[in-house]
C-alpha cells in the first residue's frame, strides 16, 4: 500500500466520531480582549457550553485530542501563529447535547468532540492521523499501594466549580508542582507529559478525584535559556527532585514500556472568519 493510501486511512480512521458527534450550536470567536491577559482559561459549562479566555489553537488542540500543550511527538506541523495568537471562544451547545447527570468522562468525550468540529469548522483544521508504536511511560500504582487523598469535591460538581482551583486544574509553580484540588489520573499524566522526554499514558486503574499537593520537578525537558544568557547561570530548577520521587511519594510510579498511540499531523489550518 503506498504511503498516500495509508494517509487516506489514517485520516479517515476519526470521521464517523466527528461525524456523529453533536456540533455546538453558535460559536463566537475574537481576538483576546486583553494584549496581556493574565493567563488562558477554558471551562465547560453545565450543558456542555464551552467558555475560553485567551486560549491558543494549540489549546483548544490539547483538549480536543488529549495532546501535551507543550512541543511534543504525537503533535507536529503547528503553525507559529497557532501557538502565540489567543482567542475568545464561547460555543453553546445544543439541547440535550449533554443532558443532566451524564458521567463526567462521557460528558468530557461529547464536549472534545463537539471542539473537534469547531477546529474543524471556524480553523479549517484538517488532521493526518496515525496510530504509532513508540516508547513512552505508564502512570502504574507503585507496589505498596497508592497515597492519595481523595477530593472532596465530587465528580458530579465539577462543572459548577470556578477559578484556578476547578476540576482537572493545576496551580503553576516552579518546576510545575501537582497541585489541584480535583484533579483524576488521565488528568495527570496529561499534565507532566508536557515537561518529561516521552508521552506519559495512564495505566493506573484508579479512578475518582484526588486532591495534590507536591514539590515542583526537574523538568525532563528543560526550556531555552533566556537570550544572553552566560554558561554560569544559575539553573532555577537545581535542587528540585525528579518527577520520579514526587510520584513514589504519591504512591505512583512511570514505568517505561512501548505504547500505540495516535499521532497527529496538521495538513491544514486557518486563522478564524470574523463572526
Amino acid at each position: 500500500m503506498s504511503p498516500l493510501s495509508q494517509a487516506v486511512i489514517y485520516s479517515l480512521v476519526a470521521l464517523p466520531a466527528i461525524a456523529q458527534a453533536p456540533a455546538f450550536a453558535t460559536i463566537t470567536i475574537k481576538p483576546a480582549r486583553s494584549a496581556n491577559p493574565p493567563g488562558a482559561r477554558m471551562r465547560v459549562l453545565p450543558g456542555g457550553d464551552l467558555m475560553g479566555s485567551a486560549v491558543s489553537v494549540n489549546t483548544l488542540l490539547s483538549y480536543a485530542y488529549d495532546v501535551p500543550s507543550n512541543p511534543s511527538p504525537r503533535l507536529s506541523n503547528l503553525p507559529e501563529w497557532a501557538l502565540r495568537e489567543q482567542y475568545d471562544v464561547e460555543a453553546k451547545a445544543p439541547v440535550n447535547a449533554v443532558p443532566p447527570g451524564l458521567p463526567e468522562g462521557e460528558l468530557r468525550s461529547r464536549v472534545q468532540q463537539m471542539v473537534r468540529g469547531l477546529l474543524s469548522d471556524r480553523f479549517k483544521l484538517v488532521l493526518r492521523v496515525e496510530n504509532r508504536t513508540m516508547p513512552v511511560y505508564a502512570l502504574t500504582i507503585a507496589s505498596a499501594g497508592p497515597k492519595l487523598q481523595k477530593s472532596a469535591i465530587a465528580g458530579k460538581d465539577c462543572a459548577f466549580q470556578t477559578g484556578p482551583e476547578a476540576c482537572h486544574n493545576f496551580i503553576g509553580g516552579l518546576g510545575h508542582p501537582l497541585n489541584a484540588k480535583a484533579i483524576d489520573m488521565d488528568d495527570l499524566a496529561h499534565y507532566i507529559a508536557n515537561w518529561t522526554d516521552l508521552p506519559v499514558v495512564n495505566r493506573s486503574a484508579l479512578s475518582g478525584l484526588f486532591t495534590v499537593n507536591t514539590e515542583g520537578w526537574v523538568p525532563m525537558r528543560l526550556p531555552p535559556p533566556p537570550p544572553n544568557a552566560t554558561a554560569t547561570a544559575v539553573n532555577p530548577f537545581a535542587g528540585l527532585p525528579t518527577i520520579f520521587t514526587v510520584l513514589g511519594k504519591l504512591g505512583l510510579e512511570l514505568k517505561r514500556q512501548e505504547d500505540t498511540l495516535p499521532v497527529y499531523t496538521v495538513e491544514h489550518i486557518e486563522r478564524p472568519a470574523a463572526n
